[in-house]
């Protein structure tokens, strides 16, 4: 009997901004502490946030720092073909290069996608075991989801984005393939009796009906988060690197990943 097939984790929107690669960072060290084989595909070539990351990882430990886990990572850059369809067809093809050098070999493969709308995101999406939608605490982050009503949180309209994800599923499901978990979650928090958090949290509640998709605790606005990048460490390496104390924010990053359901 083959080996199982990795399984994919893609986070993803259409808006920057929201920390999608410091929490796939988070979500990678924590599947590594866990001992899973992990390979990172980052499919934004312009910005590299997380290749950026993983390099600045890498520097921290050539430089004397402590030894911390690694994932295997490749960048994807967009084809430049001057025609569409030949456009597609490459990307097409630096998709299924990249899935098979890890497929076989890794417990988990993550793509990191950039903030638009690009084909080789639509590829990703399609590809989805997970899917993690990290969004800002704002109605103006609301709207990568939906038209919310904000006097009283009904849904009016779909955003393109979830009609997007929608196809994505009716393509995996027509594959044969199981069921996406869609797993949305709010990032940079400011406190939780904020009456915008408990205004969005209610827009959320009712966009989950509609759409179906997990809603999840994420992660708040702190400090140490942004100051991480430089060393490329998360806060889950902190307790192996030296004796700073964060033990709420650790607890929330693996309350997120408890919570995805990978392990």
């Amino acid at each position: 009997m083959g080996r199982k097939e990795a399984h994919i984790i893609v986070l993803g929107n259409e808006k920057g901004g929201t920390g999608k690669s410091t929490l796939a960072m988070h979500i990678v060290v924590g599947l590594l502490d866990a001992g899973k084989k992990v390979a990172v595909i980052d499919l934004d070539a312009r910005q590299k946030s997380v290749a950026r990351y993983l390099q600045n990882r890498q520097t921290f430990m050539a430089n004397g720092g402590t030894k911390v886990v690694m994932p295997e990572f490749s960048v994807i850059s967009q084809s430049e073909a001057p025609m569409l369809k030949d456009r597609e067809l490459e990307d097409q093809k630096s998709i299924i290069k990249a899935l098979s050098e890890y497929r076989e070999k890794m417990d988990f493969v993550v793509f990191d996608c950039p903030g638009n709308d690009t084909y080789l995101s639509r590829l990703a999406h399609a590809l989805a075991d997970t899917l993690v939608t990290p969004l800002n605490d704002s109605f103006i982050d609301l709207d990568l989801l939906g038209e919310v009503s904000p006097t009283d949180y009904q849904v009016k309209k779909l955003s393109f984005y979830s009609e997007m994800v929608w196809d994505s599923r009716k393509f995996r499901s027509a594959s044969g393939k199981p069921p996406m978990d869609w797993v949305v979650t709010r990032t940079r928090l400011a406190s939780l009796d904020s009456r915008n958090n408990k205004r969005v949290h209610l827009a959320l509640k009712s966009l989950q009906k509609r759409i179906m998709f997990r809603y999840v605790p994420g992660l708040y606005e702190r400090v140490i988060y942004k100051e991480l990048f430089p060393s490329g460490l998360t806060i889950l390496d902190l307790e192996k690197v030296n004796s700073m104390s964060h033990v709420a924010a650790r607890q929330e990053v693996r309350t997120l990943i408890d919570n995805l359901n990978l392990i």
